[in-house]
């Protein structure tokens, strides 16, 4: 008997992974208000206040006073506007701590340095950290390289100023999950470039890093879940316009066009198996270790792109959270 491989697969009309049942029962309850596929027209509303998510207010990143809020403006990338930076602080720290540069998700098109915020705040408190997180300017107003540069900015300023701000810098992680993920990664790869910031690792939580857009799972996945093909195709095309998918994509733009991932800062990357960033995340991680490079990589099963913020109490949700925070123990551990 001869045996031959399969012919090559490309997502479309495959079955997909089946969803945790809490994970599903969620998405039924959002189905009326989160679309499966957002496109521009949409990035308006997208940006309108939501009653039901308020943002963090400073009270409640101070949990009772543990942490100095305030709210800088840093110098901006040459020839831009300055960038503002949300800094908290612990105040009982009475020598340098380690610190996250946090870069928010949202696709490139929505959110604020506040999104996301409250879970980088648990680690935060866990670990005694410094937070800086970067209100980088938005795409299509703001196309790369700005909303990187924004993000390189604050990161300079941060290790300039780390004796001020009583951050080591030698101990900072840059973080962010989705569209932050994927700027986060950007920075580790900037940082590895430019030469001017030693960064003790990078916490990538499902994140968008590639504007092809073209894996099985964005295939597998279109129309189902949350932020789809079509939707990553809006976030790409108001960050890179007619250039998306396109063969001159910078690596600081989308990290997996980068065709050298050796000498990176230590990763941590997760994804869930039923969403759109799936493959591609997978497939970073797959080439660090190709590069000789550290990842440590975890595939939720069942999760939905999001999934621990739409189900904070899942299994996979809570598992998702103690994951994150155990690698940063470790990886910042004096």
């Amino acid at each position: 008997m001869t045996l031959t491989s399969p012919p090559a697969a490309t997502g479309t009309d495959a079955p997909q992974p089946p969803f945790d049942p809490q994970v599903a029962a969620a998405l039924g309850a959002l189905a009326g208000l989160i679309p499966s596929a957002l496109t521009p027209d949409m990035i308006p509303l997208l940006r309108q206040p939501n009653p039901a998510m308020p943002p963090a207010t400073d009270q409640e990143l101070s949990r009772d006073g543990a942490f100095t809020v305030t709210t800088r403006s840093v110098p901006g990338p040459e020839g831009a506007p300055d960038v503002e930076v949300i800094v908290c602080l612990p105040t009982g720290a009475d020598a340098p701590t380690a610190a996250v540069l946090h870069t928010h998700g949202g696709g490139m098109i929505i959110g604020d340095a506040r999104t996301g915020l409250l879970e980088v705040m648990d680690w935060a408190a866990e670990l005694q950290l410094a937070v800086v997180s970067v209100e980088y300017r938005l795409a299509p107003e703001t196309p790369h390289p700005g909303p990187v540069e924004d993000c390189y900015a604050a990161l300079l300023w941060t290790v300039r100023n780390a004796a001020d701000l009583g951050i080591d810098p030698d101990r900072i992680v840059v973080a962010g999950a989705s569209a932050g993920g994927g700027l986060a990664a950007a920075l580790a790869l900037m940082a590895r470039d430019r030469g001017d910031v030693a960064l003790a690792g990078q916490l990538l939580i499902y994140p968008m890093l590639d504007d092809r857009n073209d894996t099985f799972s964005a295939h597998q996945m279109r129309g189902v879940g949350v932020w789809d093909q079509v939707s990553n195709d809006t976030g790409w095309t108001a960050l890179l316009g007619d250039d998306r998918g396109g063969p001159d994509v910078s690596p600081y733009a989308a990290p997996a066009r980068a065709t050298d991932l050796s000498g990176l800062p230590p990763a941590f990357i997760d994804v869930a198996s039923t969403e759109t960033f799936r493959d591609e995340d997978v497939a970073y991680a797959t080439r660090i270790w190709q590069a000789g490079g550290v990842a440590e990589l975890h595939v939720w099963p069942g999760g939905c792109h999001g999934f621990d913020q739409f189900v904070p109490d899942a299994r996979i949700s809570r598992e998702a959270r103690a994951a994150r925070l155990r690698w940063l123990r470790q990886l910042l551990a004096p």
